[in-house]
C-alpha cells in the first residue's frame, strides 16, 4: 500500500488565461498552489487557507470549482503518492509567494512555461485543462 497525501490544489488562472504555478523553496519542480487537508477539514476549507498562507490570496470557498480527483507520483517524497481534490479558481490580483514558497510562475497552460513540472500537474492536471479548453 504506498504512503498517501491528501492535497488540495488549485488550478489557479489569471484574467489573461495563465495559470499559477509554485515552486517550494529547497525544490526544483514547479506545481499547482495549495497543500495538505488537515484532520476534520473540507477540501475546498484547506485550499482557501492555504491560498491565503502561501500566495496571500483571499478567496471565497464557494468560489473554487470542484474538478475532480487527480492522483499521481509525489515529486519531492520518493514512494509517496499525491491524492489531489482540483478545484479551478480564477483571480484577478496579484500573488506573492510565502511560507514555504520560493517563486510562483505565471504560464501559458498549452505548454509547460520551459519549467521542471511535478507528475500531477505535468502528467494530469495541464492535459486535463488543455482537454477542457478543446471541448467548451
Amino acid at each position: 500500500m504506498p504512503n498517501n497525501i491528501r492535497i488540495a490544489a488549485a488550478l489557479l488562472l489569471g484574467p489573461d488565461g495563465q495559470t499559477l504555478l509554485v515552486r517550494k523553496r529547497g525544490t526544483q519542480a514547479f506545481m499547482q498552489p495549495g497543500g495538505k487537508i488537515d484532520a476534520g477539514e473540507q477540501p475546498v476549507e484547506a485550499l482557501a487557507r492555504e491560498l491565503h498562507e502561501e500566495l496571500g490570496l483571499e478567496i471565497e470557498p464557494s468560489d473554487a470549482v470542484y474538478l475532480g480527483h487527480f492522483s499521481a507520483p509525489a515529486v519531492n517524497e520518493p514512494g509517496w503518492v499525491v491524492e489531489a481534490e482540483l478545484y479551478q479558481v480564477t483571480v484577478d490580483e496579484p500573488v506573492n509567494p510565502a511560507a514555504e514558497i520560493e517563486e510562483v510562475r505565471w504560464i501559458d497552460p498549452a505548454g509547460d512555461g520551459d519549467l521542471v513540472l511535478a507528475p500531477l500537474t505535468r502528467d494530469l492536471i495541464l492535459p486535463f485543462y488543455r482537454q477542457s479548453l478543446v471541448t467548451v
